[in-house]
């Protein structure tokens, strides 16, 4: 069976859709340092990952490209742990839809700066998708208000930032759009898939190790795995989706990377699923325009 940006990029939409439920639910909204715990979990894993990569590749790897690859890798680890710090005080279903615009700022960029083009039926799913995302972040948001869940800053901690949390997905979509764009120069001009991914999680290893030794040693805080179960499972599905979006990207960026972005419909669903959250009759409808730009895509692929 041979894969397809269009394969490899549902793959890591789907990885990394019921990671952030994974993570979400391993969430505690009292742990100051909850962020740090997941990115430990995803840098052990990632690690874990980049070694066997570099086996396959014979361990015939540049160290140095730990450092070219850094300008990316920096971008994408920040904005994951915005996002991450967010999970603290927004429901999943209201953070990741706004979250999931960063593909779409990345396809504009790689559009404009690049040059990149697509066909007009591409263009035609794309626009259904990025619309699609922003209708579907509107929508999370007004229903968070109506339902009080932007206004208990002081009823409940959880939600203590009131409408300010918005902040932290869109700090995400802003960052982790940049980040997305430059990996899409690297993978352009500089490094192949391989490459890219092991100095990615090289470096999310470093970042792991340090929030490690930041909470035991100086925070003298409490780390044990088995209670960093739902962690584990979302380090694990995140490095999966990982592996599959540096292929996509490399083949197709500025179709893939607006079509991975709709993750965020994935944890919306799951988290309804799991997590109990509810969808109303707009948010289905929008999310079905979302699905049927993500089939023509696939169809004309």
């Amino acid at each position: 069976m041979e894969f397809t940006w269009f394969s490899f990029a549902i793959l890591a939409t789907f990885f990394w859709g019921l990671s952030d439920v994974s993570f979400k639910r391993g969430t505690d909204p009292n742990d100051r340092y909850s962020h740090l715990r997941i990115l430990i979990m995803i840098g052990l894993m990632m690690g874990l990952q980049a070694i066997f990569e570099l086996y396959k590749i014979n361990w015939q790897y540049d160290i140095r490209n730990i450092i070219s690859y850094f300008p990316v890798s920096f971008f994408y680890i920040l904005s994951m742990g915005i996002d991450f710090f967010g999970y603290r005080y927004l429901l999943i279903s209201v953070g990741s839809p706004v979250a999931s615009t960063s593909g779409a700022i990345a396809g504009i960029l790689s559009f404009k700066v690049l040059g990149k083009t697509m066909s007009p039926i591409q263009f035609l799913a794309v626009s259904m998708i990025t619309i699609g995302l922003i209708v579907l972040a509107v929508l999370e948001k007004k229903e968070a208000e109506k339902e009080g869940l932007l206004d208990l800053k002081d009823k409940d901690k959880q939600y203590k930032f009131g409408a300010k949390a918005l902040l932290f997905p869109i700090a995400y979509a802003l960052i982790d759009g940049v980040g997305t764009f430059l990996d899409d120069v690297y993978l352009s001009k500089y490094f192949t898939p391989e490459e890219a991914l092991i100095s990615f999680e090289l470096t999310f290893l470093i970042v792991a190790l340090v929030s490690l030794f930041y909470i035991i040693v100086i925070k003298k805080q409490r780390y044990k795995l088995r209670e960093e179960k739902y962690n584990f499972y979302g380090g694990i599905l995140e490095t999966a989706g990982q592996f599959f979006y540096v292929y996509a990207l490399n083949s197709n960026s500025i179709v893939a990377a607006p079509l991975m972005s709709i993750d965020g419909i994935v944890a919306v669903i799951f988290g309804r699923i799991y997590l109990k959250e509810k969808l109303t009759k707009p948010q289905y409808f929008t999310i079905i325009m979302i699905i049927i730009g993500v089939f023509i895509l696939g169809f004309f692929e």
